[in-house]
């Protein structure tokens, strides 16, 4: 199955999971800590849901843009506007999370979410800048480079975690995040030492 067609798919919990885990694999982008989106993560396990948007707000508040986002990174030329556009895209994420992770606006969030962070992917891959995320989250995987078919896989990985098995798939959705979040704190790393 698509990731569209998971998207369409999800549930509420599914949705706000799928939409985190995209913005919690760009925290690097953010400043943030491997912590900082923790406590949404646990209450994405409540039921009924608990205080999601007071966690997001302290999650955000943790995440104030500083005078130096992105500026650093736009002094090296190209790579560096790539870097500047990833951060970008990654605090939009974080700006247009639903306080209430229930709300209809939840599924947009989320949609918007997975195009961002496989933007963010193809941005920050040496060898992506033509592709085509669109024709990747349809399906069509042949074309992408490595960073971004391995941001597509676990983009589709968490869905199908708390598809199959609710609160009981967070965890193992967690872990998937987390691994995703080294390997685009390396890229990050590698890029800042490679302009330095």
């Amino acid at each position: 199955m698509s990731l569209v067609d998971l998207i369409a798919q999800a549930d509420d919990r599914g949705l706000a999971a799928s939409g985190l885990a995209c913005l919690d694999r760009c925290v690097p982008l953010l400043g943030g800590d491997d912590e900082t989106f923790r406590p949404l993560w646990g209450s994405l396990a409540e039921d009924p849901p608990g205080d999601w948007g007071k966690r997001l707000d302290e999650a955000r508040g943790a995440l104030e843009p500083t005078a130096s986002d992105g500026h650093d990174a736009a002094a090296a030329g190209d790579a560096g506007d790539a870097e500047e556009e990833a951060v970008r895209l990654a605090r939009r994420m974080l700006d247009a999370a639903p306080a209430d992770r229930c709300a209809p606006q939840v599924r947009a969030w989320a949609d918007a979410c997975s195009v961002a962070a496989l933007q963010i992917h193809r941005l920050l891959d040496p060898a992506g800048p033509e592709a085509d995320v669109d024709s990747g989250r349809a399906g069509r995987t042949e074309d992408l480079p490595p960073l971004v078919a391995a941001e597509l896989r676990r983009q589709i990985t968490v869905l199908e975690l708390i598809a199959g098995h609710g609160a009981a798939g967070l965890r193992q959705a967690l872990e998937v995040s987390t691994e995703g979040r080294r390997v685009l704190r390396a890229v990050v790393s590698r890029r800042a030492r490679g302009c330095g």
